[in-house]
């Protein structure tokens, strides 16, 4: 866990936290001093004498000049009045820092997750669920810094019962040794058995929150198709399955999480009832000693809560140890960087000798060359499987070959220049994903804005007169679209492709869920855009490219 740790925390965080232990230190002294200063404040209130017959309090006494006891004992009580509004105020600052650091490190880790899935190779990003994505960003993250926390709660209290033993030692070793034995047990045994249970609830906890993710991710996402298949009773059963064990570790956890406090609540109070008992039976004078019994209580009210938190704290690092290892594990993922170096595309693409497979003994491409001159309408057909996607991504840089090379004008592909390459492109999926904002937002999809821009390809598009009966680019097109046609989005989509101003269109099945009437009007507007550019297309309906001036069937060409 530390090595972890220590991996994901920069200087500056370790500097922060350096920073948080000085300040744990004088925490620690403060408390301290709250505890000892309240058995003197009593022994002189109860006995205003000792102020001229102890050596201290006379010194005390000569060095701010008082001139009677009364008066030294009520600035003494005022004293420590203003003291404990310091120290609590000095708490409330130290638990904000801590809480503080523990957030901002959330927010460090959720961007740079966000930052390593968005730029990791689309190759790696196929092979994981979205559902887990999002949970690792939002729920994995945010946990872990709870674990942070729980670890700076951890070492600030551990230091304040140290410092506080010391004092209590000074105090009366012997007792302070059979409270240490007893205290020390009880630890030792919850530990053992409390924690080793929760640790054991926190593995699971990651798993079914995974599933808990999932299954909503995956319901909301098929809820047409649900609606046809009709198996809601099964669907709700399953998620009611997976939420009741979700929810039990979490009450597991809960309940747990008590049982320390209550314990060590119950062991506490009662040695102290103990010594008091044990005062009575065996000294003869018990106001010599109610100081002494006065700084134990006072210690045990401060030592009690600091051991429950320390438990505590332990208990949430051991159940969020997943959280750690799955934040570690996911931004511990390296990757080669692509960059963004210039890249010209006024001649041709030549793909020489291209071998590429998903998987060992499968080869989706296999030794193939293909030169595309600037301007070329190029259009891929074949059979379902034959590698046609594939191709189109292998050209335009989601994918990269096993094997062979590809040149933009005798110029090599490569990590270099790829981002440069697929600026170059606008890309047309047969499925549009449109969520729930505005046209404009829809379009420009966190491009810079551009209003000029936005109404050409939306008269580009043919959406220009569709919007002015809506609300204009501010018109909402609902979560995927739900409140358009499937022509209107598809429509919006290319409009999204042309914001970028692209070199290159490339159509992935890009109309074949549209009837016919829908796909030749498109085509028509894809053909008159494409006029200056070149354009690959990938369809099944020769109807589609029958305008193309070069058709290739994938399958005969491997």
């Amino acid at each position: 866990m530390i090595k972890k740790l220590n991996l994901l925390l920069t200087r500056q965080d370790k500097i922060f936290l350096f920073i948080l232990l000085l300040m744990s230190i004088l925490l620690s002294i403060i408390e301290i001093i709250g505890i000892s200063a309240i058995m003197p404040f009593i022994s002189t209130a109860a006995n205003p004498k000792l102020i001229y017959t102890n050596e201290y309090y006379k010194m005390v006494y000569d060095f701010f000049g008082v001139s009677t006891s009364k008066e030294f004992i009520i600035y003494f009580g005022i004293s420590l009045i203003v003291f404990y509004f310091f120290r609590a105020f000095y708490i409330i600052y130290h638990s904000y820092l801590m809480a503080k650091f523990s957030m901002n490190k959330y927010a460090v880790l959720a961007n740079q997750l966000f930052e390593n899935y968005i730029n990791m190779p689309y190759s790696e990003f196929v092979k994981r669920n979205s559902a887990t994505i999002s949970k690792v960003i939002i729920i994995e993250a945010s946990q872990l810094a709870v674990l942070l926390q729980s670890s700076l709660i951890f070492l600030s209290e551990v230091i304040i019962i140290i410092i506080i033993y010391i004092l209590l030692l000074m105090v009366n070793v012997k007792m302070t040794l059979v409270l240490t034995l007893l205290m020390g047990l009880k630890v030792l045994f919850l530990t053992k058995t409390i924690s080793k249970r929760i640790k054991t609830i926190g593995i699971q906890r990651a798993v079914f929150q995974d599933k808990f993710n999932r299954m909503i991710n995956e319901t909301l996402g098929n809820f047409k198709v649900i609606k046809f298949i009709s198996n809601q009773t099964s669907l709700i059963d399953t998620f009611s399955n997976i939420n009741n064990k979700f929810i039990n570790i979490h009450i597991s956890n809960v309940t747990l999480q008590t049982i320390p406090r209550n314990a060590l609540e119950a062991i506490g109070l009662s040695m102290l009832m103990a010594v008091v008992i044990y005062i009575v039976s065996f000294e003869n004078n018990i106001l010599n000693v109610i100081p002494i019994v006065t700084m134990y209580a006072l210690a045990l009210y401060r030592l009690l809560p600091a051991t429950t938190r320390i438990l505590n704290s332990y208990n949430n690092i051991v159940f969020f140890i997943p959280s750690l290892d799955i934040v570690y594990n996911d931004l511990s993922f390296k990757y080669e960087r692509e960059c963004e170096t210039k890249i010209s595309f006024n001649g041709n693409i030549k793909l020489e000798n291209i071998h590429f497979t998903y998987k060992k003994n499968e080869n989706i491409i296999d030794n193939l060359s293909l030169t595309i001159n600037k301007g070329d309408k190029i259009a891929f057909i074949g059979e379902s499987g034959s590698g046609k996607s594939t191709l189109v991504d292998l050209i335009c840089g989601i994918y990269k070959p096993n094997s062979g090379k590809i040149f933009i004008d005798n110029v090599e592909l490569n990590n270099k220049n790829i981002v440069s390459w697929r600026k170059k492109i606008g890309y047309i999926p047969q499925n549009i994903y449109l969520f729930d904002g505005t046209l404009a937002e829809n379009i420009t999809f966190g491009r810079d804005y551009n209003y000029e821009k936005l109404i050409m390809v939306l008269k580009q598009t043919n959406v220009y007169d569709f919007i002015l009966k809506k609300e204009g680019l501010n018109t909402i097109v609902g979560e995927g679209g739900i409140q358009l046609s499937g022509g209107q989005k598809q429509r919006i989509g290319i409009a999204r492709a042309l914001y970028g101003e692209p070199e290159i269109l490339v159509l992935d099945e890009a109309t074949s869920s549209l009837d016919i009437e829908t796909e030749m009007s498109i085509m028509d507007e894809i053909y008159k855009i494409s006029k200056d550019k070149t354009l690959i297309i990938i369809a099944h309906r020769l109807s589609t490219v029958e305008r193309c001036d070069i058709k290739i069937d994938i399958g005969k060409l491997n």
